[in-house]
Protein backbone atom coordinates (compact mmCIF):
# COMPACT_ATOMS: atom_id res chain seq x y z
CA UNK A 1 0.00 0.00 0.00
CA UNK A 2 1.49 3.43 -0.57
CA UNK A 3 3.54 5.23 2.01
CA UNK A 4 1.52 7.94 3.59
CA UNK A 5 2.63 11.63 4.22
CA UNK A 6 0.62 14.58 5.31
CA UNK A 7 0.64 17.63 3.66
CA UNK A 8 0.07 20.82 5.88
CA UNK A 9 -0.11 23.77 3.52
CA UNK A 10 -2.58 21.91 1.50
CA UNK A 11 -4.56 20.15 4.34
CA UNK A 12 -4.74 24.47 5.36
CA UNK A 13 -5.97 25.28 2.04
CA UNK A 14 -8.59 22.58 2.60
CA UNK A 15 -9.45 24.02 5.75
CA UNK A 16 -9.83 27.42 4.14
CA UNK A 17 -12.39 25.88 1.81
CA UNK A 18 -10.65 25.10 -1.10
CA UNK A 19 -12.88 23.51 -3.23
CA UNK A 20 -13.35 25.48 -6.60
CA UNK A 21 -14.75 24.05 -9.89
CA UNK A 22 -13.08 24.65 -13.94
CA UNK A 23 -15.73 23.41 -16.04
CA UNK A 24 -14.91 22.70 -19.32
CA UNK A 25 -18.04 22.25 -22.10
CA UNK A 26 -21.32 20.26 -22.00
CA UNK A 27 -20.69 20.09 -17.77
CA UNK A 28 -23.78 21.27 -16.77
CA UNK A 29 -25.79 18.20 -18.31
CA UNK A 30 -24.36 15.95 -15.47
CA UNK A 31 -26.50 13.42 -13.76
CA UNK A 32 -28.03 14.76 -10.34
CA UNK A 33 -25.64 12.59 -8.47
CA UNK A 34 -22.83 13.07 -5.73
CA UNK A 35 -19.78 11.71 -5.25
CA UNK A 36 -18.19 10.19 -2.11
CA UNK A 37 -14.78 10.67 -2.20
CA UNK A 38 -12.36 9.48 0.36
CA UNK A 39 -9.60 11.70 1.15
CA UNK A 40 -6.72 9.85 2.53
CA UNK A 41 -4.48 12.53 3.30
CA UNK A 42 -6.75 14.89 4.71
CA UNK A 43 -8.68 11.79 6.71
CA UNK A 44 -11.86 12.96 5.82
CA UNK A 45 -14.71 12.11 3.16
CA UNK A 46 -16.23 15.17 0.86
CA UNK A 47 -19.06 14.95 -0.41
CA UNK A 48 -19.49 17.11 -4.43
CA UNK A 49 -22.65 17.81 -5.93
CA UNK A 50 -21.79 17.04 -9.70
CA UNK A 51 -24.33 18.90 -10.41
CA UNK A 52 -23.22 22.24 -9.96
CA UNK A 53 -19.49 20.95 -9.40
CA UNK A 54 -18.88 22.21 -5.71
CA UNK A 55 -18.08 20.53 -2.55
CA UNK A 56 -21.52 20.62 -0.04
CA UNK A 57 -19.63 18.36 2.87
CA UNK A 58 -16.79 17.80 4.25
CA UNK A 59 -16.77 14.71 7.23
CA UNK A 60 -13.86 13.54 9.40
CA UNK A 61 -13.28 10.30 8.77
CA UNK A 62 -9.59 9.24 10.24
CA UNK A 63 -7.75 6.52 10.16
CA UNK A 64 -6.78 7.05 6.41
CA UNK A 65 -9.95 6.21 4.53
CA UNK A 66 -9.33 4.63 1.21
CA UNK A 67 -12.65 2.04 0.46
CA UNK A 68 -15.69 3.82 0.02
CA UNK A 69 -19.42 2.01 -0.97
CA UNK A 70 -23.09 3.43 -1.46
CA UNK A 71 -25.40 1.80 -0.62
CA UNK A 72 -28.33 0.81 -3.89
CA UNK A 73 -30.68 2.63 -2.15
CA UNK A 74 -28.53 6.10 -1.57
CA UNK A 75 -29.31 6.02 2.14
CA UNK A 76 -25.52 5.48 3.36
CA UNK A 77 -22.07 5.37 2.44
CA UNK A 78 -19.47 2.91 3.87
CA UNK A 79 -15.82 3.94 3.96
CA UNK A 80 -12.99 2.11 5.09
CA UNK A 81 -9.86 3.09 6.94
CA UNK A 82 -6.85 0.78 7.22
CA UNK A 83 -5.09 2.74 9.59
CA UNK A 84 -7.86 2.48 12.30
CA UNK A 85 -8.88 -0.95 11.37
CA UNK A 86 -12.58 0.41 10.99
CA UNK A 87 -15.39 0.93 9.01
CA UNK A 88 -17.18 3.77 9.08
CA UNK A 89 -20.90 4.72 8.82
CA UNK A 90 -21.99 7.88 6.51
CA UNK A 91 -25.72 8.75 6.55
CA UNK A 92 -25.93 10.41 2.92
CA UNK A 93 -29.13 12.18 3.27
CA UNK A 94 -27.83 14.12 6.59
CA UNK A 95 -24.13 13.75 5.64
CA UNK A 96 -23.56 12.98 9.12
CA UNK A 97 -21.41 9.81 10.60
CA UNK A 98 -24.01 6.96 11.69
CA UNK A 99 -21.95 4.45 13.07
CA UNK A 100 -18.47 3.07 13.03
CA UNK A 101 -18.04 -0.95 13.11
CA UNK A 102 -14.84 -2.08 14.21
CA UNK A 103 -13.45 -5.05 12.25
CA UNK A 104 -9.92 -5.13 12.61
CA UNK A 105 -7.11 -6.00 10.45
CA UNK A 106 -6.25 -3.58 7.58
CA UNK A 107 -9.78 -2.82 5.89
CA UNK A 108 -9.32 -1.86 1.99
CA UNK A 109 -11.72 -2.60 -0.64
CA UNK A 110 -15.72 -2.86 -0.02
CA UNK A 111 -19.30 -3.37 -1.40
CA UNK A 112 -22.12 -3.42 -0.26
CA UNK A 113 -24.61 -6.21 -1.51
CA UNK A 114 -27.85 -5.03 -3.44
CA UNK A 115 -30.48 -5.29 -0.52
CA UNK A 116 -28.20 -3.24 1.35
CA UNK A 117 -28.47 -6.11 4.06
CA UNK A 118 -25.03 -7.05 4.28
CA UNK A 119 -21.51 -5.06 3.17
CA UNK A 120 -18.27 -7.22 2.44
CA UNK A 121 -15.00 -5.52 3.47
CA UNK A 122 -11.72 -6.77 2.40
CA UNK A 123 -8.92 -7.23 4.91
CA UNK A 124 -5.48 -6.43 3.28
CA UNK A 125 -3.38 -8.58 5.97
CA UNK A 126 -5.39 -11.19 6.51
CA UNK A 127 -6.65 -13.03 3.79
CA UNK A 128 -10.08 -12.77 4.43
CA UNK A 129 -13.47 -10.70 3.99
CA UNK A 130 -15.14 -10.12 7.05
CA UNK A 131 -18.58 -9.49 6.21
CA UNK A 132 -20.90 -6.65 8.19
CA UNK A 133 -24.51 -6.90 9.34
CA UNK A 134 -26.23 -3.37 8.31
CA UNK A 135 -28.94 -3.77 10.64
CA UNK A 136 -26.67 -4.75 14.03
CA UNK A 137 -23.48 -3.12 12.33
CA UNK A 138 -21.19 -5.36 13.45
CA UNK A 139 -19.05 -8.19 12.10
CA UNK A 140 -21.03 -11.38 11.14
CA UNK A 141 -18.48 -13.52 9.33
CA UNK A 142 -15.05 -14.09 7.95
CA UNK A 143 -14.56 -15.59 4.22
CA UNK A 144 -11.40 -16.91 3.55
CA UNK A 145 -9.98 -15.91 0.23
CA UNK A 146 -6.54 -15.37 -1.77
CA UNK A 147 -3.66 -12.86 -0.50
CA UNK A 148 -3.58 -9.02 -0.56
CA UNK A 149 -7.62 -8.91 -1.32
CA UNK A 150 -8.49 -5.29 -2.73
CA UNK A 151 -11.21 -4.82 -4.71
CA UNK A 152 -14.31 -6.32 -4.51
CA UNK A 153 -17.71 -6.67 -6.08
CA UNK A 154 -21.44 -8.40 -5.83
CA UNK A 155 -23.32 -9.31 -8.90
CA UNK A 156 -26.24 -7.69 -9.28
CA UNK A 157 -28.86 -10.62 -8.42
CA UNK A 158 -26.55 -10.37 -4.84
CA UNK A 159 -25.56 -14.31 -5.59
CA UNK A 160 -21.94 -13.97 -5.95
CA UNK A 161 -18.76 -12.03 -4.51
CA UNK A 162 -15.72 -11.37 -6.47
CA UNK A 163 -12.75 -10.57 -4.34
CA UNK A 164 -9.11 -9.45 -6.00
CA UNK A 165 -6.86 -11.36 -4.40
CA UNK A 166 -3.35 -9.12 -5.38
CA UNK A 167 -0.55 -11.08 -4.43
CA UNK A 168 -2.20 -14.16 -5.60
CA UNK A 169 -2.84 -13.01 -9.09
CA UNK A 170 -6.17 -14.33 -8.69
CA UNK A 171 -9.84 -13.69 -7.94
CA UNK A 172 -11.65 -15.23 -5.63
CA UNK A 173 -15.63 -16.56 -6.48
CA UNK A 174 -17.58 -16.49 -3.36
CA UNK A 175 -20.91 -17.92 -2.61
CA UNK A 176 -22.52 -15.20 -0.44
CA UNK A 177 -25.53 -17.95 1.12
CA UNK A 178 -22.68 -20.10 1.97
CA UNK A 179 -19.90 -17.75 2.31
CA UNK A 180 -18.02 -19.99 0.95
CA UNK A 181 -15.06 -19.70 -1.71
CA UNK A 182 -16.44 -21.76 -5.00
CA UNK A 183 -13.92 -21.17 -7.35
CA UNK A 184 -10.38 -19.00 -7.81
CA UNK A 185 -9.70 -17.81 -11.04
CA UNK A 186 -6.82 -16.75 -12.24
CA UNK A 187 -5.42 -13.00 -14.10
CA UNK A 188 -2.75 -10.72 -14.58
CA UNK A 189 -0.26 -9.87 -12.32
CA UNK A 190 -1.12 -8.15 -8.76
CA UNK A 191 -5.04 -7.54 -9.57
CA UNK A 192 -6.65 -4.59 -7.86
CA UNK A 193 -9.79 -3.12 -8.69
CA UNK A 194 -12.60 -5.42 -9.98
CA UNK A 195 -15.55 -4.50 -11.38
CA UNK A 196 -18.69 -6.77 -12.71
CA UNK A 197 -21.03 -5.44 -15.53
CA UNK A 198 -24.36 -4.52 -15.44
CA UNK A 199 -25.92 -8.05 -16.56
CA UNK A 200 -23.86 -9.96 -13.94
CA UNK A 201 -22.26 -11.80 -17.03
CA UNK A 202 -18.58 -10.15 -16.72
CA UNK A 203 -15.90 -9.03 -14.20
CA UNK A 204 -13.12 -6.82 -15.09
CA UNK A 205 -9.85 -7.04 -12.91
CA UNK A 206 -7.24 -3.42 -13.38
CA UNK A 207 -3.96 -5.58 -13.24
CA UNK A 208 -1.20 -3.71 -11.54
CA UNK A 209 1.84 -5.53 -12.11
CA UNK A 210 1.25 -6.68 -15.70
CA UNK A 211 -0.25 -3.19 -17.22
CA UNK A 212 -3.67 -4.73 -18.31
CA UNK A 213 -7.20 -5.49 -17.61
CA UNK A 214 -8.23 -9.41 -17.53
CA UNK A 215 -11.94 -10.09 -18.64
CA UNK A 216 -14.07 -12.87 -16.49
CA UNK A 217 -16.82 -14.93 -17.92
CA UNK A 218 -18.60 -15.21 -14.39
CA UNK A 219 -20.76 -18.42 -15.36
CA UNK A 220 -17.60 -20.15 -16.95
CA UNK A 221 -15.55 -19.32 -13.95
CA UNK A 222 -12.26 -18.24 -16.54
CA UNK A 223 -10.49 -15.55 -18.13
CA UNK A 224 -11.70 -14.84 -21.12
CA UNK A 225 -9.25 -12.08 -22.60
CA UNK A 226 -7.21 -8.94 -21.68
CA UNK A 227 -6.85 -6.02 -22.84
CA UNK A 228 -3.63 -4.14 -22.76
CA UNK A 229 -3.92 -0.77 -20.57
CA UNK A 230 -1.55 2.45 -19.20
CA UNK A 231 0.98 2.28 -16.59
CA UNK A 232 -0.27 0.61 -12.91
CA UNK A 233 -3.93 0.02 -13.61
CA UNK A 234 -5.82 0.72 -10.67
CA UNK A 235 -9.61 0.26 -11.25
CA UNK A 236 -11.99 -0.38 -14.10
CA UNK A 237 -15.16 1.69 -14.62
CA UNK A 238 -17.94 0.60 -17.62
CA UNK A 239 -20.36 2.54 -19.70
CA UNK A 240 -21.34 2.88 -23.34
CA UNK A 241 -20.10 -0.26 -24.19
CA UNK A 242 -16.23 0.77 -23.35
CA UNK A 243 -14.43 -0.04 -20.37
CA UNK A 244 -12.68 3.38 -18.29
CA UNK A 245 -9.40 1.99 -16.85
CA UNK A 246 -7.25 4.39 -14.22
CA UNK A 247 -3.22 4.37 -14.91
CA UNK A 248 -1.80 5.32 -11.42
CA UNK A 249 1.34 5.94 -13.18
CA UNK A 250 0.81 6.89 -16.79
CA UNK A 251 -1.82 10.23 -15.39
CA UNK A 252 -4.30 8.61 -17.54
CA UNK A 253 -7.19 6.62 -18.37
CA UNK A 254 -7.20 4.08 -20.89
CA UNK A 255 -10.26 3.32 -23.34
CA UNK A 256 -11.20 -0.05 -25.07
CA UNK A 257 -14.09 -1.61 -26.63
CA UNK A 258 -15.76 -4.31 -23.96
CA UNK A 259 -16.55 -6.34 -27.46
CA UNK A 260 -13.85 -6.28 -29.17
CA UNK A 261 -11.64 -5.88 -26.32
CA UNK A 262 -9.09 -3.53 -28.59
CA UNK A 263 -8.15 -0.21 -26.97
CA UNK A 264 -9.71 2.48 -28.24
CA UNK A 265 -7.65 5.94 -26.58
CA UNK A 266 -5.99 7.34 -23.69
CA UNK A 267 -7.39 10.33 -22.42
CA UNK A 268 -4.58 12.62 -20.27
CA UNK A 269 -6.59 13.71 -16.64
CA UNK A 270 -4.66 14.78 -13.65
CA UNK A 271 -1.30 12.77 -11.81
CA UNK A 272 -1.99 9.01 -10.12
CA UNK A 273 -5.72 8.68 -11.12
CA UNK A 274 -7.27 5.54 -9.10
CA UNK A 275 -11.05 5.36 -8.27
CA UNK A 276 -13.25 5.89 -11.46
CA UNK A 277 -16.75 5.31 -10.95
CA UNK A 278 -19.77 6.28 -14.26
CA UNK A 279 -22.52 8.38 -13.75
CA UNK A 280 -26.01 6.16 -13.40
CA UNK A 281 -27.23 8.35 -16.84
CA UNK A 282 -23.54 6.72 -18.53
CA UNK A 283 -22.65 9.92 -19.85
CA UNK A 284 -19.77 10.90 -17.57
CA UNK A 285 -16.70 9.03 -16.36
CA UNK A 286 -15.60 10.33 -12.93
CA UNK A 287 -11.64 10.13 -11.61
CA UNK A 288 -10.32 10.60 -8.41
CA UNK A 289 -6.56 11.89 -8.82
CA UNK A 290 -4.29 11.09 -6.16
CA UNK A 291 -1.65 13.28 -6.84
CA UNK A 292 -3.58 16.82 -8.20
CA UNK A 293 -6.23 16.61 -5.77
CA UNK A 294 -8.75 16.81 -8.40
CA UNK A 295 -11.73 15.07 -9.51
CA UNK A 296 -11.18 15.05 -13.36
CA UNK A 297 -14.95 14.34 -15.27
CA UNK A 298 -15.09 12.71 -18.67
CA UNK A 299 -17.13 12.67 -21.57
CA UNK A 300 -18.39 9.27 -22.12
CA UNK A 301 -18.86 9.88 -25.96
CA UNK A 302 -17.10 12.27 -27.01
CA UNK A 303 -13.59 11.12 -24.59
CA UNK A 304 -12.32 13.83 -23.46
CA UNK A 305 -12.00 15.94 -19.95
CA UNK A 306 -14.90 18.22 -19.59
CA UNK A 307 -14.45 19.72 -15.89
CA UNK A 308 -12.21 18.93 -13.04
CA UNK A 309 -12.90 19.94 -8.96
CA UNK A 310 -10.82 20.07 -6.29
CA UNK A 311 -10.93 17.86 -3.40
CA UNK A 312 -8.95 17.30 -0.21
CA UNK A 313 -5.75 15.83 0.10
CA UNK A 314 -5.09 12.09 -1.47
CA UNK A 315 -8.51 11.09 -3.54
CA UNK A 316 -8.94 7.71 -3.31
CA UNK A 317 -12.46 6.81 -3.86
CA UNK A 318 -11.84 3.12 -4.22
CA UNK A 319 -15.31 2.09 -4.86
CA UNK A 320 -18.40 2.54 -6.21
CA UNK A 321 -18.57 6.55 -4.75
CA UNK A 322 -21.43 8.00 -6.48
CA UNK A 323 -25.03 8.40 -5.46
CA UNK A 324 -28.20 9.56 -7.67
CA UNK A 325 -30.25 12.45 -5.72
CA UNK A 326 -33.45 12.28 -7.64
Amino acid sequence: MRALALRALLLAALAAGLCCAALGPGFGSASAEEAFITNQLSDDLMIVDLATARAVSTIPIGGKPAGVAVSADGRFAYVTSPDAKAVTVVDAATRQVAGRVEVGGGPLGIAVAPDGKTVYVADWYAAAVRVIDTASRSVTASIAVGASPSGLAVTPDGKLLLSADRDDDSVSVVDTATRQRKTTIKVGTRPFGVTIDTEGKRAYTANVGSDDVSVIDIAEGREIGRVPVGMRPYAVALTQGRGFVTDQYGGTVSVFDVASLKPIKRINVGDYPEGINATADGKRVIVACWESNTLHIIDAAELKVVGEIKTGDGPRAFGLFLRRTE
